[in-house]
């Protein structure tokens, strides 16, 4: 029997597109690190004298409505407004909900703890939710992870870890003692909402892929669904808790205007790969972004880099050539 080898000209074809996808899956990944890793320094660069000087719960309420309009937008120029022209059943938009409140209570979690822990404490901790993600990942979606895949998640962590400790500014114990200044510090209330915020932060994404995956429907017109939902929720929020605080728009500048269009872009590709892809991307694109924090608070604030900087680099890859091989 002679076997002859498909050299058709389907096959560069084939080739072709697999090329074409790979860079565009990696113009995707480095777009979501690069706007991922400058929203701390971006929101240091608006600061007057320590203090931010507008509202944040206005500015999560301008990114979510940012999104809802992108959306609409998209399913008109893409000629899917038919799926608008009747109210749609409630089975079908009731889920979209859930992301939006478990993203809100994630929100007032992270202002909450920083009552029962110093900010570094918090900066360290909460890179369980790497692991967290991962764990819900494989026991929700039934997307079973090779050993080599557990311990490059484990290396991501520590990853995480290791950059938030060589970021910390332990100081001199004496000299603090002298001044009384603020130490490293966590109750036991702190660390239960830690771990309560990590799980929430993982079934939000967990949950949000299953939901886009589970409906064939356009993404934009998913992404509508979701957003409108966030936009009604943390609205609510922010109008509830907004007394004796700036006005809704005040200390707008026009690095929040970028920060606003940077996370609001960040949110619609993250649906592209939660839809298309895997939400353990995700989970690469939270650490390579501490890279890129931390570089460009190198740049733009002064930061001083620590030779252990290096470390979490060479983790970070050796998790994602363990993961991906």
């Amino acid at each position: 029997m002679i076997v002859i080898q498909n050299v058709g000209p389907s096959s560069p074809v084939r080739i072709r597109r697999r090329w074409v996808k790979r860079t565009l899956w990696g113009v995707l990944f480095g777009l979501m690190v690069l706007i991922y890793g400058s929203h701390a320094p971006l929101i240091s660069l608006t600061k007057v004298d320590g203090q931010v000087p507008f509202n944040p719960s206005s500015c999560v309420v301008m990114i979510e409505l940012s999104k809802l309009l992108i959306s609409l937008a998209t399913l008109v120029s893409t000629g899917g407004t038919s799926a608008l022209h009747a109210v749609p059943p409630l089975v079908r938009v009731a889920p979209y909900a859930v992301p939006a409140m478990l993203y809100a209570l994630n929100n007032n979690l992270v202002v909450l703890m920083q009552a029962y822990m110093d900010p570094s404490s918090y900066q360290v901790l909460s890179n369980l939710k790497i692991a967290s993600t991962a764990l819900l990942y494989s026991l929700c979606l039934g997307k079973r992870l090779r050993p080599s895949q557990w311990l490059a998640v484990g290396l991501l962590v520590g990853a995480g870890v290791c950059h938030s400790y060589s970021s910390l500014d332990l100081g001199d114990p004496e000299r603090a003692d002298a001044e009384e200044g603020p130490r490293l510090h966590i109750t036991a209330w702190g660390l239960f909402l830690v771990l309560v915020y990590c799980c929430v932060s993982g079934l939000a994404a967990v949950y949000t892929e299953r939901v886009l995956k589970s409906q064939k429907l356009p993404l934009s017109l998913q992404n509508l669904y979701l957003y409108v939902f966030g936009v009604a929720i943390n609205g609510l929020s922010s109008f509830s808790f907004a007394a004796g605080e700036k006005s809704f728009l005040e200390g707008y500048s026009g690095v929040v205007w970028v920060i606003i269009a940077g996370q609001a872009a960040n949110g619609l590709l993250m649906s592209v790969v939660l839809k298309h892809g895997s939400g353990i991307t995700r989970l690469f694109v939270i650490s390579c972004s501490m890279l890129v924090n931390a570089l460009l608070s190198w740049a733009i604030l002064g930061l001083q880099l620590t030779p252990l900087f290096l470390l979490p680099i060479s983790m970070i890859g050796l998790a994602a050539f363990m993961y991906y091989r």
